[in-house]
C-alpha cells in the first residue's frame, strides 16, 4: 500500500470511527450485566489470547483478537506477510459467549492475499475480528473493565504519555487486581504502525491483543508482542488506527464502539 493511500485511509478511518459511533451505535447490554467485553478470554484452535475492543457494522457485532492469535507457526513467526493462519471462517471460542464466533478478518490473510511487501506493514499489521453469533449481541457491552471507554480512538500517543490497558491472561491464576495496568509509552516506531510500551504490569502470554488507550481513554493499541528492548518488560503494541484502515481498504469497514461507561482515567499521577 502507497504511502499516499495510507493516509487518506487513515483519515478516513479516524473520521468514521468518531461519526458513526456518535450517532448510530447499537444498544448494548448493560455493562454490570454483559459476558462478552474487552478483555475477555478468545481460544482460537487451542491458542489463548486477550480481545481488545468491540466492533460493529450495519449488521454483526465483532470482537478483536491479534492475527497471531489464529497462527500456525511458532511464537517467533511474528511477520504477519508469511507466517501461516488459520482460515477464515475457524471458529474462535469467547469467553462469555454461549456460541462460538468466527473469524471474518485477519489483517495476516489480508496482507498475504494482497501481495503487501511494505516492511513495517508486515512487522506490524497484527488484528483479527470475531464475527460474534447474533445470539451473543444481547450479551455485548464496549466498555473496558476498571478503565471504562474507551472514548474514541487516535493515531498519536506521545514517548512518555500515560498509557493504560486490561489483560485477562489465566495465567494470572483468576488474580483479577493484575489485570488493570498502567504505564508509559516509549515512544512510536515503524512508520507509526506500533507502540513500545512499559505497563506495571507487564504484559504476559494470553495477553496478546488486549486494549491500549492514552489517558483521555482514547483506544491507540492492541497488545502483539512481548519484548525485551528498548525495555526489558516492555510490550510492543500495533497501532489500531493503521489496523482498522487497512482493514476497511480490504473490505473489513468496521467502527470501534465506544464504551458506555464513563472513562474513569489513571489511578496514578500523570507524566
Amino acid at each position: 500500500m502507497n504511502r499516499g493511500l495510507k493516509v487518506a485511509m487513515l483519515a478516513m478511518v479516524l473520521s468514521g470511527a468518531l461519526a458513526g459511533s456518535a450517532s448510530a451505535a447499537p444498544t448494548w447490554a448493560p455493562a454490570a450485566s454483559a459476558t462478552v467485553h474487552p478483555g475477555v478470554q478468545t481460544f482460537t484452535e487451542g491458542g489463548q489470547c486477550t480481545a481488545n475492543f468491540v466492533y460493529y457494522d450495519a449488521s454483526d457485532y465483532y470482537i478483536g483478537q491479534a492475527a497471531h492469535c489464529a497462527g500456525t507457526g511458532t511464537a517467533t513467526d511474528t511477520n504477519g506477510c508469511d507466517a501461516g493462519s488459520q482460515p477464515l471462517g475457524t471458529p474462535v471460542e469467547v469467553t462469555g459467549a454461549s456460541r462460538p464466533g468466527t473469524l471474518s478478518y485477519s489483517s495476516w490473510i489480508a496482507m498475504q492475499q494482497s501481495g503487501e511487501t511494505d516492511a513495517d506493514t508486515c512487522a506490524y499489521n497484527d488484528l483479527a475480528l470475531v464475527r460474534l453469533d447474533p445470539a451473543d449481541h444481547g450479551k455485548v457491552n464496549p466498555s473496558i473493565p476498571f478503565w471504562g471507554g474507551p472514548t474514541g480512538l487516535t493515531d498519536t500517543v506521545a514517548s512518555g504519555a500515560k498509557v493504560l490497558s486490561y489483560g485477562n491472561s489465566s495465567l494470572r491464576q483468576g488474580i483479577t487486581q493484575l489485570s488493570p495496568k498502567e504505564g508509559v509509552s516509549l515512544g512510536q516506531s515503524g512508520g507509526g504502525w506500533t507502540h513500545s510500551v512499559f505497563t506495571v504490569s507487564p504484559g504476559i502470554p494470553g495477553d496478546s491483543g488486549s486494549a491500549f488507550i492514552d489517558k483521555q481513554g482514547r483506544a491507540f493499541g492492541t497488545l502483539s508482542t512481548l519484548a525485551i528492548a528498548p525495555l526489558a518488560g516492555s510490550n510492543g503494541v500495533g497501532d489500531l488506527s493503521r489496523e482498522l484502515a487497512y482493514a476497511a481498504s480490504h473490505g473489513a469497514n468496521v467502527t470501534l464502539a465506544q464504551g458506555s461507561e464513563a472513562f474513569r482515567g489513571p489511578l496514578l499521577p500523570l507524566p
